[in-house]
This record gives C-alpha cells, structure tokens and sequence, in this order.
C-alpha cells in the first residue's frame, strides 16, 4: 500500500484538531493510507518573540509573513519526510482549484500545503514553491480553511479511502458537469414522488435520464461549464431536447423521462 503524505505549515495547528480525525479523513489516517503532519513557523524563530511577520516594506497597512521562518519550516518538512514533496502556497492570488487539481495531487506521494496569515507573504517565498492556489474570490482569516479544503478534495480520491470507487467517478465536475440529482425513499414525500423512470429497473432508461437531468442542471445553474464541456452527439440531442420542454422541472414532480 502506498502511503500519501500530507504536510501543512500554518501558525494555527490547533485548527485542524478534531478535523483530521473525523469521518472518512480519520478512517483514511488510521489505516495508515495516507499522513498528515503538522508544522509551525514559529518553531523555527530566532527571537524571543517567536516572530513570523514584520511591516512591509514601503509602508502600507497590515503585518506581512516573513521569509526565513517558513522557508527553514518548508526545508524541515522535506528533509524529515526524506522526499522533496509539491509545495504549494494557498493564496486568493493563486490559480482557482479545481477539481482536476484534487485529482492531480491525490497521484502525488507527497505534498505540502503553506497556509498564509495577516497580509500575506514576503514575495521571496513563492521562490520556494511550485504553485499557488486559491480555493476562491474572497479572502479569509488565514489559509488553514483553504488547506482544509484542498486536503479533503484531494485525499478522498486517493485509492481505497472512498467506500465505493466508483462514486468519485460519478460526481458534479467529473465530467465537466454538475452531477444528476438524485432520490431516496420514501417514493413519495408531501406530494412529491420519485420519478418512475428510476423505479423501472431499465438501467439503460435510467442512464440516459440521469444524463439528461445533469446537462439540465449546468445549463441552468453553470452554464459556463456546459460551455467547456466535451458533449457528443446524444448530448446534444439530449439540450436539444430540454429546450423544446415548456418547463425545467428536471423530473421534480415524479414524471418519467
């Protein structure tokens, strides 16, 4: 079994407690598939203050993350991992993270995720990773929530970690869509039931409704994504046909395809 090592540098450890031990994530850690170590700057300060940041050059407002504390903190993680892993700095500056990025890291043996603080980094540092990423347009705290984020999509697909394989496989952004919706019991709820083709037990029925029912939903919730999508011919059969439909019910009221 190969083990995947997760190591993340952030001035707030404590955040991640609990975190990493719940649901699947504590599951994966316990079977020994994948690590997850934890490191502070702080730890490699020469001051009595265990300083990490200082005033930005040319003035402006905020503190600013300083150089030599998580460069000898990156260096640390690599010399006692005993491999150089993928760095990665979490910034609202950096490329949007995806879903082909989850799918790209979980391959990796090992990567290490900066999490940034107060009013960013000293330029310096992007000299010592591989990328910069951003979970989105808006900023936070700090970037613990956003190693959160790319650690959890990233780590369920990883081999063995999910329950069934194939439900990575089948979910929104996989396919360049939103993923179908979908029904549990009972069949009927307030008036509102499951949609027959579902009961039928025509798996080929089925298919063909769960398709149509995505390319539904991302033409109307992302459309930008159906515009990037790879779509074949029954695809296009398929929008042809929701835009004859007089109403996007998308198979709420529990009529069949």
């Amino acid at each position: 079994m190969t083990v995947r090592r997760y190591d993340v540098i952030t001035l707030m450890p404590e955040t991640f407690s609990g975190w990493l031990d719940a649901g699947l994530l504590g599951k994966a850690r316990a079977s020994g598939r994948i690590r997850v170590e934890l490191t502070n700057p702080r730890s490699f300060t020469t001051d009595a203050h265990r300083t990490v940041d200082d005033v930005p050059y040319g003035g402006g407002a905020g503190m600013v993350l300083m150089a030599p504390p998580l460069i000898a903190a990156l260096e640390d993680v690599d010399a006692r991992a005993g491999s150089s892993g993928r760095r990665i700095l979490l910034t609202p500056q950096g490329r949007p993270f995806g879903q082909a990025d989850a799918r790209r890291l979980a391959q990796l043996p090992h990567v290490v995720l900066v999490c940034g603080r107060y009013e960013g980094f000293d330029e310096r540092i992007a000299a010592f990773v591989h990328e910069e990423i951003s979970v989105g347009d808006y900023v936070l705290f700090g970037g613990e929530v956003a190693a959160m984020v790319v650690l959890e999509a990233t780590i369920r697909l990883v081999p063995g970690v999910l329950g069934n394989a194939r439900s990575s496989g089948e979910e929104s952004f996989e396919s360049g869509l939103l993923e179908y919706p979908q029904w549990t019991r009972p069949a009927v709820f307030r008036g509102m039931a499951v949609p027959d083709v579902l009961r039928s037990g025509d798996h080929a029925a089925i298919a063909r409704f769960r398709r149509k029912e995505a390319l539904r939903r991302t033409a109307l919730r992302r459309p930008d994504l159906l515009a990037r999508a790879t779509l074949d011919e029954t695809d296009r059969a398929l929008l042809d046909e929701i835009a004859r439909e007089p109403f996007p019910a998308g198979g709420q009221t529990g009529s069949s395809d």
